[in-house]
């Protein structure tokens, strides 16, 4: 199992994965759309040329960026998957200068296991102003940010 960037024929196998846990509220949904736009930042771990987990880094400012849209085929939870695109994405990170990889979740314990510690999202105003002001979440949002120092 190896980990790519993601390319345009990714893109409607992505959406799927990403689809089944979107309809679970685990994750946002993702346009098709949304996801050719963002393709340069999106990684994919494949096995035998099939998707088993997705992730995305995205850049929030200049120390600071999200992981988005970590998903991993159900099939192949708890096998370390997810772990591995965390650790993929913030070596990413790390490579753009980026000291500060931030994840609005409901994963909590996930997270915590990959070095994550949970904040107050005030203390991410370019998150707040970037991406949560256009979310349908914004009045009733009840995900935990939380924050890992990389650099």
């Amino acid at each position: 199992m190896n980990i790519y960037h993601a390319v345009s024929t990714d893109v409607k196998e992505m959406h799927q994965l990403i689809q089944i846990y979107s309809h679970k509220g685990v994750v946002l949904p993702r346009t098709h759309l949304s996801l050719y736009q963002h393709l340069q930042c999106l990684y994919v771990m494949k096995e035998n040329n099939k998707i088993i987990g997705v992730a995305g880094l995205h850049v929030l400012g200049e120390d600071l960026a999200e992981i988005r849209s970590l998903v991993v085929a159900e099939n192949y939870a708890g096998q370390g998957i997810g772990r591995k695109l965390v650790h993929h994405i913030a070596d990413e990170a790390i490579k753009l200068g980026i000291r500060r990889l931030i994840s609005l979740t409901y994963e909590t314990e996930f997270f915590m296991k990959c070095d994550f510690t949970a904040v107050s999202k005030e203390t991410l105003p370019e998150k707040i102003w970037i991406d949560c002001v256009s979310c349908p979440k914004l009045d009733c949002c009840d995900e935990v940010a939380m924050i890992r120092f990389i650099a």
